[in-house]
């Protein structure tokens, strides 16, 4: 009993954690920086953190071809292009939306899955991803959903990372992670990210200079990576602990929270029609999110599931 206490309070922890983050890439972007000064930033800081933790556990990055292509894989798909989308669509729409729309990961991995033969069909995962489309409609619909009805055009981008980073999910889960594991690839990801974005931040003028003075938006961001870095880590020893299932429910506590931390550090205001969505996009995770090891926020759970089958005699 109070080590089940323990887990679901270490899951209620990481939902603050990570749903700060959509509040703090707000304020990032408040004062001028833009996506790839700030991708870069983060890159550093992430590449630094989960190196210092795998010299901590007496481990180094892999560079063999498919180490490699993976890490370039999870680079582009899971932290250079959803992050450059969604700090431009931070610049527009209010931080709580932002959650809401993130919480459609798992609605966009499931069709994706089943593209891929990853996953079979389910009807109660169809109403599930229904459910999730009407949680959007409703944000885009009614003229008093949003803040300004010229938001609505930002709505899609906002919707362009959960739908990278179901691909990303679904093509770990399918081919693996190169004989890595999930801290391996994410800081290898981060190096491979940093040589990627560096030479974009300066060719695009959005080159972020690190010397002081410091604001908001340069905490923002220093705060914001050593989250990242540190709850994901977290995670990860959350699902060899209790399981990619219960882990993955941490998605409900990041949106739950990414609106709570909105309200609180940006003073933001929702209207009704935006707690409805909330309502039906909860209604369409629950529906949507598979029932085995293959779950929505991270890319670890899937291998893990497989791992442990493959130990199973």
């Amino acid at each position: 009993m109070g080590e089940r206490v323990f887990l679901i309070a270490l899951l209620v922890v990481m939902g603050m954690g990570w749903g700060a983050t959509m509040p703090l890439a707000k304020i990032a972007v408040s004062e001028g920086y833009r996506q790839f000064g700030l991708i870069f930033w983060q890159v550093v800081i992430s590449s630094l953190l989960l190196g210092s933790i795998l010299a901590l556990r007496g481990q180094r990055l892999v560079f063999g071809r498919a180490q490699v292509r993976m890490y370039l894989f999870v680079a582009l798909v899971g932290t250079v292009l959803p992050n450059a989308v969604s700090y431009q669509a931070a610049v527009y729409l209010p931080a709580g939306v932002i959650a809401i729309l993130m919480s459609s990961v798992p609605m966009f991995a499931f069709p994706i899955a089943l593209l891929m033969a990853n996953d079979r069909f389910s009807w109660i995962r169809l109403g599930g991803l229904v459910c999730g489309l009407a949680g959007v409609v409703l944000l885009i619909g009614p003229e008093a959903s949003l803040p300004e009805r010229a938001m609505i055009m930002f709505v899609p981008l906002a919707l362009v990372a959960p739908a990278f980073y179901g691909f990303e999910a679904n093509v770990v889960a399918k081919y693996g992670m190169a004989g890595l594991n999930p801290i391996q690839l994410l800081c290898g990801a981060s190096v491979m990210a940093v040589l990627i974005v560096l030479p974009l931040a300066v060719l695009s003028g959005q080159w972020i200079n690190p010397w002081p003075p410091y604001g908001a938006p340069d905490a923002a961001i220093v705060t914001s990576s050593v989250i990242h870095a540190a709850v994901y880590s977290v995670y990860v020893w959350l699902v060899m602990r209790a399981g990619a299932v219960f882990a993955a429910q941490v998605s409900y506590l990041v949106t739950g929270f990414g609106i709570l931390w909105s309200i609180w550090l940006l003073a933001e205001q929702y209207s009704g029609w935006v707690w409805a969505a909330l309502a039906l996009m909860f209604t369409g995770l629950f529906l949507v999110q598979p029932r085995s090891a293959q779950a929505g926020l991270a890319v670890v759970a899937g291998h893990e599931a497989r791992q442990d089958r493959r130990r199973t005699p």
